[in-house]
């Protein structure tokens, strides 16, 4: 496996294979990689030549420093892991590699689209996201990038980027790798507690009561949201969002839709958890 940290050393290698033919994977990540990284990466090695993987903690998508501070860096870790599911090339470039005037760069947004549910509760998030896969993009040039479903509006975002700017690229996302319990992998996982840890999994099974409730013909949105968002809180979360969304444009759900998905993100403890789940009525 290659490793990089130079963007002139990054595009050589990527110019190298295009001579060559060759179709190239790409699967951004901010490292500290777990089995839903891994399953990423595999599928990308099934779709490409080539699978190119970075590793760059972002500081622009980060609304408090000391989250970007405490963000855990295991990058020796993740080579391993990475060389063993048949990564061609990691890039880790330096901060000042990516953002060499600093953080106060070009920003790229996506409107409306990245101002509501993650965009609302954490003012700026969704610009810096936008802003590094699109600046990475530029440095890549992927024939195909892989994103994860857990992360339900990012995807959504990204695609809507690569839809609105005529990037060549086909986005890709992969269904949410869980713990046994039904837990969605995350690196923030990392911050839970014993204890924590012991009643995160309820998070996911209220929205799964929702779902059914929503499939079995309830149709109050509200309502059911509401209960699930008070029943979290007493078991020891602190609800942030849990919204029925159509899927499309996740704009707010009418009685009407058909194609939904239902968001939510909670605290517990350090730990902030998002989930979704796709679903359709009829």
């Amino acid at each position: 496996m290659i490793h990089h940290s130079k963007i002139a050393s990054l595009r050589m290698q990527v110019k190298q294979w295009r001579q060559e033919g060759q179709t190239i994977a790409f699967v951004p990540t901010m490292g500290n990689l777990h089995a839903g990284h891994i399953e990423l990466v595999s599928e990308a090695r099934k779709r490409a030549d080539r699978v190119l993987v970075s590793i760059f903690v972002n500081p622009i998508q980060f609304d408090k420093k000391a989250d970007l501070d405490a963000y855990p860096q295991t990058l020796d870790n993740d080579k391993k892991k990475l060389a063993l599911v048949g990564c061609d090339l990691v890039f880790t470039p330096s901060v000042d590699a990516i953002y060499p005037e600093g953080e106060a760069t070009t920003r790229i947004e996506v409107p409306i689209l990245g101002e509501m549910l993650e965009g609302k509760s954490r003012v700026g998030h969704f610009s810096g996201v936008s802003t590094i896969v699109n600046k990475l993009f530029n440095m890549v040039m992927p024939d195909i990038a892989i994103f994860g479903q857990k992360d339900f509006q990012q995807l959504m975002l990204v695609k809507t980027m690569v839809a609105d700017l005529n990037m060549p690229i086909e986005i890709i996302g992969i269904p949410t790798v869980r713990e046994s319990d039904g837990l969605a992998m995350s690196s923030r996982n990392g911050y839970l507690t014993k204890d924590e840890r012991s009643i995160a999994a309820l998070f996911q099974k209220q929205l799964q009561f929702i779902v059914s409730a929503i499939k079995g013909g309830n149709r109050d949105f509200l309502a059911l949201q509401s209960k699930v968002a008070i029943k979290l809180n007493k078991a020891g979360f602190k609800s942030d969002y849990i919204e029925v969304r159509r899927v499309k444009d996740l704009q707010i759900a009418s009685v009407e839709d058909t194609d939904l998905v239902l968001l939510g993100a909670v605290w517990l403890g350090k730990a902030r958890l998002l989930d979704n789940i796709s679903f359709a009525v009829h």
